[in-house]
């Protein structure tokens, strides 16, 4: 099979008079890769290569994956590997570059000398340093250590794999609750290193569990801490850590965390963490045992009006999980209260109806059940009915839903349907361009 490189590079330059003498009649010139240059597996030039137990030869990317799919065999020989260990072939990668520094008139880049890819032992041994320093809370020395296994992360997704796969998540949880134990302003920095992270880990799909990370109060009660402070990325790092905290009952009771949430609410940072925020909420105000005294609390702090502005311009994923905090935050005295007093309630969560999501739209029925069936006062009746809210329900229970979602939706529209009569329908699609000025 022959592989080829496209001259593009020289199209501005050697071939320039030749575009003059043939009127702009280009001829692409090609160029044969060398054969034990490519890698038998992706047949493209090797760029990292690799020698097997077996002597052959492979760019290091792809025999790595070849190895993670399950396979224990060359991929030429078949023979069965005796070691899955790789060894990097220098002499080989050395050719490649000489090669293509001879061709590079012909539009090839040389390959870069890669990086050698952190192993197991190192990655380990960091660890067993970090916890040294931990229990000397030595900060200075730990601070070297995450930045080493920072440095790490960032080189390749191998080292993310090795990373990972090391428990070096348990190790720096473990590191943050020694120093919170301890004092937050004292030791910000350390904390502020393990934060971006773990932050980093979080938010990569690999392999060890990082759910049950923060479960101890003084963790807790630091990442919180951080809600409150100046530096933005330190609060967000915070707000997305505290999206994947299980204990939510312990989260609960930790001081300020009302304040601390509404307080990202109020000043966003960025997409991430503002639907990162609203999970937490939606976590504390759904499950936990003191919820109504948390749900109370946010509706105290103005939390409604803020979701019905996030609901008026936000993007859809954070419409949607804004419909699921006022759901919930209906379900209290105070809540249903302040719901029902903002005008702009019932208009905006029927205009979401349909638009969102399917799950956007069974919060929507939540709340707009919740509203009319409480009282069941007629003008509010009949502006919902103005509002189109009659026509999107049918359309809901024809299109399909959840079971609990298909009961309220029928139970609006039996009650409902009696004042049909008494109201004319108005388009509900209301400009709400200029609410905030």
């Amino acid at each position: 099979m022959v592989l080829s490189w496209t001259r593009r590079n020289m199209f501005r330059r050697t071939h320039k008079a030749k575009e003059q003498l043939s009127g702009g009649d280009l001829t692409v010139e090609e160029i044969t890769i060398p054969t034990h240059f490519r890698c038998p597996v992706s047949l493209d030039l090797m760029k990292d290569p690799v020698t097997l137990s077996t002597g052959i030869t492979y760019d290091r990317v792809s025999i790595e994956k070849w190895i993670e799919s399950g396979n224990k065999t060359c991929p030429v020989t078949n023979q069965k590997l005796s070691s899955f260990e790789i060894t990097p072939n220098h002499t080989i990668r050395k050719m490649i570059q000489s090669w293509c520094v001879e061709n590079i008139s012909y539009g090839i880049e040389r390959i870069p000398t890669p990086r050698i890819p952190v192993s197991s032992y190192e990655v380990s041994d960091v660890c067993t340093r970090l916890l040294s320093g931990c229990r000397s809370l030595d900060e200075k020395k730990c601070v070297e250590f995450v930045g080493k296994i920072k440095v790490w992360w960032r080189e390749s997704e191998r080292n993310k794999r090795v990373i990972d796969g090391n428990g070096v998540c348990s190790v720096l949880a473990t590191v943050f609750d020694s120093f919170s134990c301890v004092s937050f302003e004292k030791h910000v920095v350390i904390l502020e290193e393990i934060l971006e992270i773990l932050t980093w880990m979080v938010m990569t799909p690999l392999g060890e569990s990082k759910s049950r990370l923060f479960s101890s109060s003084n963790s807790l009660s630091c990442l919180v801490w951080f809600l409150d402070g100046k530096d933005l990325g330190a609060r967000q790092n915070a707000v997305l850590l505290l999206k994947e905290v299980t204990n939510v009952e312990e989260l609960s009771k930790v001081e300020s965390v009302v304040e601390g949430l509404i307080k990202i609410i109020k000043e966003p940072i960025g997409s991430s963490a503002t639907k990162a925020c609203l999970t937490t909420i939606f976590k504390l105000v759904s499950s936990t045992k003191n919820r109504v005294e948390i749900g109370e609390r946010f509706v105290e702090l103005g939390l409604v009006s803020f979701l019905l502005e996030t609901i008026v311009d936000g993007e859809k994923g954070i419409i949607e999980k804004a419909l699921g905090v006022l759901d919930c935050l209906c379900d209290f005295n105070k809540g249903i209260e302040v719901v029902k007093i903002n005008a702009l309630t019932l208009p905006l969560v029927i205009k979401k109806l349909l638009r969102v999501s399917p799950l956007a739209s069974s919060f929507g029925v939540g709340i707009v059940r919740k509203i009319l069936c409480e009282k069941k006062e007629e003008s509010v009746l009949i502006e919902a009915i103005q509002l189109g809210a009659f026509q999107k329900l049918l359309v809901m229970l024809q299109v399909g839903c959840e079971e609990k979602t298909k009961e309220n939706t029928t139970e609006l529209l039996k009650l409902l349907n009696g004042y049909r009569s008494k109201a004319e329908c108005v388009d509900s699609s209301l400009d709400f361009k200029y609410l905030k000025n």
